[in-house]
This record gives C-alpha cells, sequence and structure tokens, in this order.
C-alpha cells in the first residue's frame, strides 16, 4: 500500500510494512455484507521547532499518518464495541483516519451502525458498499495509418478525427479509476505513465483485467503507430488506479468497494490530473461524495451512467460530476449527455482487441474528448466542459449526441489563439 500511517501506541509501527501483512488481499476479501466503514478525527500536529532554529529544517513529514488522539479514540472504541479491524488509512484531505471493520460475532450490523452513528466520537459511519463497472458534407479529417480507425464507431459518429487537426490532447493528464489495465499493449505502451494498485500485490491480473485495458484504449491509444485502433486524445499522458477487480467466476464482472474508491480518490486528488474517468457506480456513499467533492475543486470528474438511468447513486449523484449516457439508450435524463457506447472497438488484454459495450465506454469517449477541449484550454472546468458539449452536440442516426469536433470549433471560435 502507498499510504503510510504511524501507528503510536506502545511503538511504533510503519503502517506501510505492517498492511501488507496484515491484509494481503483485504479488498478482495471483505464483506460488503457484513463490514463497515468507519472514521474518526484525525488531526495532525506539527513537529515543535526549537528557539533559533529555521522552519525550513523542521518540515512536517510527507508521511501522513494516524495521529496520537485517532489511535487513541479508535482503541477506546474498539473496546467499547468490540469490533475487529481489517485495515485502516488516512485520508489527509478530509483530516480522517477510516477503517474498515468487522462486527463481532453474532452482532447485528445494523444495529452496530445505528450505535455507532449516535457515538459523538465517530466523524463518519457507513456500511462497506459495492460498486461495479458499466461494460455492457466532406470536410477535412486527420487521416491515420492505424488499421481499424473506420471501425471504431464512437470515434467516427463525434469526430474526432477532424477535431483531432487542432488538439490530440497533448500535455493533459487523464486518471482512470478502474480495474488494472494492459500497459504493455502495443497501442497502448508508453501512453500508461504510471499504475497504482490499491486492491492486491497481483500484477498478472492486473495486466489482464479487461475493463480498465478497454476504457484507456479508447481514451488515449497510440495514433499512425500502424497498429490497431486510435485513442480519443492520443497525445494525453494516462494514470491507471485499480479500484476493482473480478471476482470468481470473472464473468461476474468487475466490482470495487468503499475501501478502494476511497483509497484511489485519496491519491488522485493529491496529483495533476485534470480528468478523471469513473466507469462505474453503485449506492450512494457519504464517505465516497465527500472524497469527490474534492476532487471536483481541482479535477474534472466524468462518470457513466447506471444502467437503470437513475441519478441516485454514486457518483452520478454527486453535483459537478459530468454523466454520460450511452447513445440510443432507453432512458435519456436530463443534463445527461450522450455518447456512442454500442459495438465500440478498443484495446483487449494480451495485445488484443473487440467490440465492447456500456455507458462506461460513452464516458471514456467524452474524457478523451474533454482532455482535447483542456489542452485547448487549460483554464476549463467541468461545468464549462458540460456546457460546451452540450450546446455543441449533435443528431447522428437520429440521437442528439456530443460532437468533438463541433465542440473543438465553438472553443476555437471563442478564443483563437489557443493550439495545441
Amino acid at each position: 500500500m502507498k499510504a503510510c500511517a504511524l501507528l503510536v501506541a506502545a511503538a511504533c509501527v510503519v503502517w506501510s510494512v505492517h498492511a501488507h501483512a496484515q491484509t494481503g488481499n483485504a479488498a478482495v476479501a471483505m464483506d460488503s455484507h457484513r463490514d463497515i466503514v468507519l472514521a474518526v478525527a484525525n488531526p495532525i500536529d506539527p513537529p515543535p521547532t526549537h528557539a533559533g532554529s529555521s522552519l525550513l529544517g523542521y518540515v512536517p513529514s510527507g508521511n501522513y499518518g494516524a495521529g496520537q488522539r485517532a489511535v487513541s479514540l479508535l482503541g477506546t472504541l474498539q473496546r467499547n464495541y468490540h469490533w475487529r479491524q481489517l485495515v485502516g488509512w488516512p485520508i489527509k484531505s478530509l483530516d480522517l483516519y477510516c477503517i474498515v471493520l468487522e462486527p463481532p460475532a453474532g452482532t447485528d450490523r445494523d444495529a452496530l451502525l445505528a450505535a455507532l452513528a449516535r457515538d459523538k466520537r465517530v466523524q463518519l459511519v457507513e456500511p462497506l458498499r459495492n460498486f461495479s463497472v458499466y461494460s455492457s458534407g466532406q470536410q477535412d479529417t486527420r487521416k491515420y495509418n492505424d488499421p481499424y480507425v473506420d471501425l471504431q464507431r464512437g470515434f467516427v459518429e463525434t469526430a474526432a478525427a477532424r477535431a483531432q487537426i487542432a488538439t490530440q490532447g497533448a500535455g493533459v493528464d487523464v486518471a482512470i479509476v478502474d480495474t488494472g489495465a494492459d500497459i504493455a499493449h502495443p497501442d497502448l505502451k508508453g501512453q500508461i505513465r504510471d499504475v497504482h494498485n490499491l486492491v492486491d500485490d497481483d500484477a498478472p491480473a492486473f495486466d489482464r483485467d479487461h475493463h480498465g485495458t478497454e476504457v484507456a484504449g479508447i481514451i488515449g491509444a497510440v495514433a499512425d503507430n500502424h497498429i490497431g485502433i486510435v485513442g480519443m486524445a492520443p497525445k494525453a499522458r494516462l494514470s491507471v488506479y485499480k479500484a476493482c477487480w473480478y471476482p470468481s467466476p470473472s464473468d461476474a464482472g468487475a466490482r470495487c468497494n468503499s475501501f478502494t474508491l476511497a483509497k484511489a480518490l485519496a491519491a488522485v486528488m493529491d496529483t495533476n490530473a485534470r480528468i478523471v474517468n469513473l466507469s462505474l457506480g453503485g449506492p450512494s456513499d457519504p464517505l465516497l461524495s465527500r472524497l469527490l467533492q474534492g476532487v471536483l475543486q481541482r479535477h474534472i470528474v466524468i462518470a457513466a451512467l447506471p444502467p437503470d438511468g437513475k441519478l441516485d447513486g454514486f457518483p452520478a449523484d454527486v453535483p459537478g460530476v459530468i454523466v454520460v449516457n450511452s447513445s440510443g439508450s432507453a432512458v435519456d435524463p436530463p443534463g445527461v449527455l450522450n455518447a456512442p457506447g454500442d459495438d465500440i472497438l478498443t484495446t483487449q488484454p494480451d495485445g488484443g482487441y473487440d467490440f465492447t459495450s456500456g455507458s462506461s465506454m460513452a464516458a471514456a469517449q467524452v474524457s478523451g474528448i474533454a482532455a482535447l477541449l483542456v489542452s485547448l484550454d487549460p483554464d476549463l472546468d467541468g461545468h464549462a466542459i458540460h456546457d460546451l458539449l452540450t450546446r455543441t452536440s449533435t443528431m447522428a442516426d437520429g440521437v442528439l449526441q456530443v460532437n468533438a469536433a463541433a465542440a473543438v470549433a465553438a472553443l476555437r471560435r471563442a478564443a483563437p489563439s489557443n493550439h495545441d
């Protein structure tokens, strides 16, 4: 684990070392029908300075962890309620220390949740929740030597090739919170600058994960390499945060939970990523909503519409998130953007390609288009991008959907001096 916490009691234990031994595949082993997420205040006192010293010599360590008060309080609460702590992690942006706990045997979880919610020492308590990914006239255009580009329905229908005459997303960092991805894929090699496995230590499984590989290919597959496809923003820089995994049997689809998603969002918050792609969703979650609100202060968040079309679950229920539906879906909530989501050709593990469908793919295309726009105007925020894409959406096969070329043209007209 990347998060490090200093557990202070009779002695100090370095969290990153202890956590590997303690949790292993903790995220996968957690039980959303049993376990609870709990948070307590975690103020970290600055280190003392000495008379005549320079503050530069006493800069607090970047190793933000659990303060003495948080550790003491959690110990008291554990003695009061007799839970078993499965894992813990600091959330610096919220000044909280969170744990996932297993209630004592024979305890009714709802009763324990109610008791903890009444306890004034507890800042936040909620059931551990599961989440899932949602996979299911002649004008000038940029020419590519990638052999499958004409088979890319979304790329063609959104006029991405025409948009890429002006910009290919250079200089824009995109964070993909999803499953792992095949970073050695010929069409992704060099596009993914860093990866973060927040689920387990299984590197081979990370590389074999389908959903993240598909999303990464749609956003940033290499252009003009005589191989495969072209990404919506092929010069964008991608980072992959694995917060979802495939349970056995793998055909059940990828799953995430409050723990893994919280760690991913907290990690993204401290980066320079301008775009955050969340092609996943599930029930409303107070902790994740608070974290995402923090992310939205500096980042543009794009999420997939749930298959039922409802906006009452995470992350679609967080104000400021750009929600994307698959064009032609039976549901069409107001304020939601539409992008092609059926039969989308994209990258697959082991260097392959295949067609896939779902609002996950539609969201990835909008994330790519957003990267094109931010490359032209780095000052754009999520509200401006949503407004621009709404105003420039066009009809395709009887469906109103985003148009990359129209959005780029409108932005360049507003600020003609901007260029990639």
